[in-house]
C-alpha cells in the first residue's frame, strides 16, 4: 500500500513546555519500498512511526495508507487498523520474557482471534522463516540481541500487514547481528509490504529506496554570513525551528524564551552586545529550543557553524545561549 503525508504536524507537552518534533511534513512511501527514518534522537523519528501506527493524533495533517485516512478513524476502526495494518517491531524487540519464542510470535494471533492450531502452525513457520525453526522453545534470556530483533519481525509479521514500522531496530546489536536483520527487512519489503525504519545508524543508508532526514544539517560552508536588523518585538527564530545561523548580538537585547505547554513564555535569558545564541541546533542537527526575540532595537551578525567556531578560536568569550 502506498503511505502519503500531508503538512504533517505534531505539537505535544513536555516537561511543562510546548514541543513540536513535526512540522508540515509531506512524505511518500510506495508499496515495496524501504524508507529510513535518519536523525539524532528527539527529532521526531519515534513520533512519526506512532503517527503512522495510529498509536498517536497528530494535530495536523493528513495520513493516508491506501484508501484509509487514518486520522479519521473511529475507535473500532484505529483498533481494526492497528491490528491488520501495520505491524511494528520496537528498538528493544519488547518481546514477554516469561514466554518462548514461539508464544511471543502467537500472541497477536491469539488476540485476533486466530485457532490455537492455526496460530501455532503460523509462528513456527515466521520463526523458521527468520532463521529460528531450532529456537522457537528458548525465551528472550535465552537469544542474543540479534535473534530477540528477528522473534520481534517475526511478531511483526504474523497478521500479514501491508506496513512494517521498525522503531532503532538495530541500535544494541553488533555488526554480525546487523547483518541477519538488515537482510530480513530488505526480504520484508522486496515481498510488497512498505517498510519504513526510525534510526540514527547510518550503516542502514545502502538498504534505503528513499532516506527522510527529519533532522537536516545544513551545509555550514554555504550559508554567508547576515546582518540583521530588528525592531522590538521582531522575532530571529521560533522555538520548533530548524536551525542554520549562529547570531552575534551587536546592538541592542535578544531575549531567549521558552513557550510553555499553556502558551505561556518564560524568559531563559537576555543576551546583550557581545553575546552570542543559537548555536545549539546547528551544531547537534536539532531544531531550536527556545524562540529569539529582540527586546529593543537590535542589529545582529548571522554566521555559519564554521565562521562561529573561528571566530570563538580568536577569542570571543561570550556566553552561550539555548537554541
Amino acid at each position: 500500500m502506498q503511505l502519503v503525508i500531508r503538512d504533517l504536524t505534531v505539537e505535544y507537552s513536555s516537561g511543562g513546555y510546548r514541543v513540536r518534533p513535526i512540522d508540515g511534513l509531506d512524505l511518500d512511501v510506495e508499496q515495496g519500498e524501504i524508507a529510513l527514518l535518519l536523525g539524532a534522537s528527539g527529532c521526531g523519528k519515534t513520533t512519526l512511526l506512532s503517527v503512522i501506527a495510529a498509536i498517536l493524533r497528530p494535530t495536523r495533517g493528513s495520513v493516508r495508507l491506501g484508501d484509509i485516512e487514518v486520522t479519521e478513524l473511529g475507535a473500532q476502526q484505529l483498533t481494526d487498523y492497528r491490528r491488520s495494518k501495520v505491524g511494528i517491531v520496537f528498538q528493544a524487540a519488547n518481546l514477554i520474557k516469561s514466554l518462548s519464542a514461539l508464544e511471543n510470535v502467537e500472541l497477536p494471533l491469539v488476540a485476533a482471534g486466530v485457532r490455537s492450531r492455526a496460530a501455532h502452525k503460523r509462528a513456527t513457520d515466521l520463526l523458521e522463516r527468520v532463521g529460528l525453526g531450532d529456537r522457537i522453545r528458548h525465551r528472550p534470556g535465552q537469544l542474543s540481541g540479534g535473534q530477540q530483533q528477528r522473534v520481534a519481525i517475526a511478531r511483526a509479521l504474523a497478521l500479514d500487514p501491508p506496513v512494517v514500522l521498525a522503531d532503532e531496530p538495530t541500535a544494541h546489536l553488533d555488526y554480525i547481528q546487523v547483518e541477519s536483520v538488515l537482510l530480513l527487512l530488505r526480504d520484508v519489503a522486496a515481498e510488497g509490504r512498505t517498510v519504513l525504519i526510525a534510526t540514527h545508524d547510518e550503516r542502514l543508508l545502502p538498504l534505503a529506496d528513499r532516506v527522510v532526514a527529519l533532522s537536516p544539517e545544513p551545509s555550514h560552508e554555504q550559508v554567508e554570513r547576515r546582518d540583521v536588523v530588528l525592531k522590538p518585538g521582531d522575532v530571529v527564530f521560533e522555538q520548533g525551528d530548524l536551525g542554520d545561523y549562529v547570531y552575534v548580538v551587536e546592538e541592542g537585547a535578544i531575549e531567549i524564551i521558552r513557550i510553555r505547554d499553556d502558551g505561556s513564555e518564560e524568559l531563559v535569558t537576555r543576551v546583550a552586545p557581545g553575546g552570542y545564541f543559537g548555536e545549539l541546533a546547528p551544531m547537534f542537527g536539532i531544531r531550536r529550543s527556545a524562540t529569539a526575540r529582540a527586546a529593543t532595537p537590535s542589529r545582529l551578525l548571522g554566521l555559519s557553524l564554521s565562521d562561529f567556531r573561528r571566530r570563538i578560536r580568536v577569542g570571543s568569550n561570550a556566553g552561550a545561549t539555548s537554541g
